[in-house]
């Protein structure tokens, strides 16, 4: 055999190999795909794809899209002072009931108040820093007290690499997101599947407001049949610019700014749907999302309550998911 054939040979064997491994298989596996992972693990900031810190690659747009600071009441705030205006003290935290979140933690002015996945609670840790903290401003330790609701003991500090004091619950750091520009919004709630709004006992608020024990479900929706929703009763979506084999992803950037990549789900909790068809890829950002029949899965940020699907057909990309893995036709 020579160079050209045995060449030719290993390649159709490699492809054989991933073919069974992967996607397309029919298997029943986790159906976690690497191939799109960046070299190395590696977040490069500005590159075309949501860095999972909700900047976009660039943190200052970020902070200066996000509009008046709390608190102003004028709506008409710059960039630079709405930043500023994210960095201040906590001043005394409360609970406030968001819509599709659950009873979150805000400050003193009603900002949502957040953690990350990737930072630890014990010990206290940020792993937010640079780009990520322009769009995630840490909240100073200073000046913060617990409302009724809170456990005042929970409330900690932790030493950030520049020598600042942030503020820790139940020892996860504390942050604002950017982007929300007045009290009540949470936008920052799941961004890169690594951001969450915090519950009172420094949980994901967004757990503790499921409605059943299931993560996925089936629900019968009168103009589209049967499609597949999360814990919270919301509609999943997929893009027709992603593929499912090989495994791309077409929403990328901005685009995660409306399309929030839904969070991988136990498979014991899902009800309506074949287990098989249920697994999770590692996007460019190294954050894990749902996949349904091998197709990466979103929210839409339209949806502002459960059972809606605004989502469905828009711009002829973009459809609900029904009971089979397969996308609901456009005319439902």
């Amino acid at each position: 055999m020579n160079k050209k054939r045995r060449g030719a040979a290993v390649g159709s064997v490699a492809a054989v190999l991933l073919l069974a491994a992967g996607c397309g298989s029919g298997a029943d596996t986790a159906r976690t795909v690497n191939s799109v992972q960046p070299a190395g693990g590696s977040k490069v900031l500005g590159s075309g794809y949501d860095s999972g810190y909700g900047s976009n690659g660039n943190g200052a747009d970020s902070a200066a899209g996000a509009g008046s600071s709390y608190g102003s009441g004028s709506g008409t705030g710059t960039g630079s002072d709405s930043a500023a205006g994210k960095t201040g003290p906590a001043g005394q935290l409360a609970l406030r009931d968001i819509p599709e979140v659950g009873k979150v933690v805000t400050d003193s002015a009603g900002a949502t108040l957040y953690r990350f996945d990737k930072d630890t609670a014990k010990p206290p840790k940020s792993a937010c820093e640079g780009d990520c903290a322009t769009a995630w401003p840490p909240v100073s330790a200073s000046d913060a007290s617990a409302a009724e609701g809170i456990d005042p003991g929970l409330l900690g500090e932790v030493v950030r690499s520049d020598g600042s004091k942030q503020l820790t619950l139940a020892g996860w750091p504390v942050y604002r997101y950017a982007k929300d520009g007045q009290a009540g919004d949470a936008k920052g709630e799941g961004v890169g599947g690594t951001w969450h709004a915090l519950a009172a006992d420094g949980k994901k608020a967004i757990d503790q407001n499921s409605k059943s024990g299931d993560e996925l479900s089936v629900a019968t929706n009168e103009k589209l049949g049967k499609i597949l929703v999360d814990g919270q009763g919301r509609t999943l979506y997929r893009f027709n610019k992603d593929s499912a084999w090989p495994m791309k992803f077409g929403c990328l950037g901005a685009c995660l700014d409306t399309w929030k990549p839904a969070a991988p789900v136990d498979k014991t909790k899902a009800s309506g749907i074949p287990g098989k068809l249920v697994g999770s890829v590692k996007r460019p950002d190294g954050t894990e999302q749902l996949t349904i029949d091998c197709w990466p899965v979103y929210l839409f940020t339209g949806d502002t309550e459960p059972g809606q699907t605004n989502g469905h057909n828009k711009q002829g990309l973009w459809f609900a998911v029904n009971d089979a893995g397969k996308k609901v036709p456009a005319g439902g």
